[in-house]
């Protein structure tokens, strides 16, 4: 039985049930203001007292997908968990002990650990946890300090001095209170620290896990151990699937149109100039197709990995998508990223024509025999790769070709802009035919890049 559950209908109780909804939004459940009415008219049709239909209730109302219900099933059983406050067992009881009389003005902690009332003590840590601002915890480093407060909160200081009072008397039943009441402080403050441990949990693990995230975003590409890949490959669907969100419901509102009220009126004159029929204006909103081009030679392979990755991730916006790979030779690798699971399908690429000497001006040659003619004004070339040559041609006159023929180019080098005319590079005078050009060798600065191609062709 979930603790509180004759009022479902109480200030206090609704509180509950606010933080449980920023428990869920802290473990990435997505809650929208919607669903939390709908989740406050469920509690009030099945109140507290079943957990597990509450469980169900609050379940069917806010976990949209198998994963967020996974983390809703451990979100609730953390968040509800009511069992472990028990106080009086964790030592015999001294007969000779005897409760304190109230103390005036404070909360009488004493009494209630006296009298084992577990309930009453739960319910006075939530209120005391509340006023000390535990559920905004965000680093394990702040629970030791969030304790004390809790405790404070509770009346803790109102404890120790009964225990000091006793224990400074001769007779055996305040002594036997003192002895008492210091075994139960101790055990409250065990208790407390497993509920503000509890509300790390539930509020600050993903803070946590955010925090890896955005310093894996902002690591390098070449820089990435092996054991990050996976965490790596999540981030670069997720930031896929936040720019797909955000520029696929711009078409649906593009879609829905506006009224053509002169076409209207003419078409209402066959009717005695009764609208029976409405003419909408309609603008047609053009998916942008783009083709990559990604040098996988060994210097630049990792950035060509996570490219490919995002921008197949992002398949809801992007009309087209065109692959191509080089390293001396291109290949298009478009079928290969599509027939199979991407993440292996890039390392099949990378295993087959990856790793070896670069040779841009040959990759520029395969790729006009490819794709040139098939460029127009609604494309975006995005070529990857560092611009060096190994001294071979460029093929400048390849470069401008591509530019004159697409809507953009947009040309991103791992490398530092310091360094892109030195040595074999040949980045300047390519750059001459980009209409963008940018450095780009972590994630953040690649989801940046990839957000202004897309608001290139799509309004805001």
């Amino acid at each position: 039985m979930v603790e509180g559950a004759r009022h479902p209908h109480t200030p206090l109780m609704q509180r509950t049930l606010e933080s449980f909804l920023r428990a869920l939004r802290a473990v990435d459940v997505r809650v929208s203001p919607a669903e939390a009415i709908d989740a406050h008219r469920a509690v009030a049709l099945v109140g507290y007292g079943d957990r597990a239909l509450l469980k169900d209730a609050l379940c069917a109302t806010l976990a949209k997908t198998a994963e967020e219900v996974g983390r809703f099933e451990t979100c609730f059983e953390t968040f509800f968990q009511r069992d472990e406050f028990k106080p009086g067992h964790h030592h015999p009881h001294d007969p000779g002990a005897a409760p304190p009389p109230p103390a005036s003005g404070e909360p009488n902690l004493a009494s209630m650990l006296m009298a084992d009332d577990a309930a009453g003590l739960a319910q006075a840590m939530e209120d005391a946890a509340e006023r000390a601002g535990v559920s905004d915890i965000r680093f394990s480093s702040q629970r030791r300090l969030l304790t004390r407060r809790l405790l404070d909160e509770m009346g803790l200081k109102g404890l120790e001095r009964v225990i000091g009072e006793a224990g400074l008397r001769d007779d055996p039943q305040s002594q036997a209170l003192a002895r008492r009441l210091t075994e139960d402080r101790k055990a409250l403050f065990e208790e407390a620290a497993r509920y503000v441990e509890r509300q790390h949990d539930l509020y600050a693990g993903e803070s946590g896990q955010r925090l890896r995230e955005q310093i894996l975003a902002d690591e390098r590409f070449g820089a990435i151990d092996s054991h990050d890949l996976a965490n790596m490959q999540t981030l670069v669907r997720r930031m896929a699937k936040r720019l797909a969100a955000r520029y696929s419901h711009q078409q649906r509102r593009a879609k829905k149109g506006k009224l053509d009220v002169r076409r209207t009126l003419r078409r209402s004159m066959g009717h005695g100039g009764v609208p029976f029929e409405i003419i909408w204006k309609h603008e047609t909103i053009e998916k942008p197709k783009i083709v990559a081009i990604c040098d996988v030679s060994g210097s630049v392979a990792a950035a060509a990995q996570f490219l490919l990755l995002f921008l197949y991730s992002l398949h809801e916006v992007v009309e087209r998508l065109d692959a191509f790979a080089f390293s001396n030779r291109l290949v298009a690798v478009g079928d290969i990223l599509k027939d199979e699971q991407v993440e292996g399908a890039i390392a099949g690429v990378l295993a087959r024509i990856g790793m070896q000497s670069t040779d841009y001006g040959h990759a520029l040659e395969d790729f006009r025999a490819l794709h040139l003619n098939a460029l127009d004004r609604h494309t975006t070339v995005i070529i990857l790769g560092d611009g060096r040559t190994n001294y071979v041609d460029p093929r400048i006159d390849l470069m401008r070709a591509i530019q004159e023929r697409s809507r953009a180019v947009i040309w991103l080098n791992p490398e530092p802009e310091t360094f892109w005319n030195r040595g074999d590079s040949e980045m300047e005078r390519y750059r001459r035919f980009c209409h963008v050009a940018k450095t780009c060798n972590t994630l953040s600065q690649l989801e940046r890049i990839i957000e202004d191609v897309l608001r290139t062709y799509l309004p805001k």
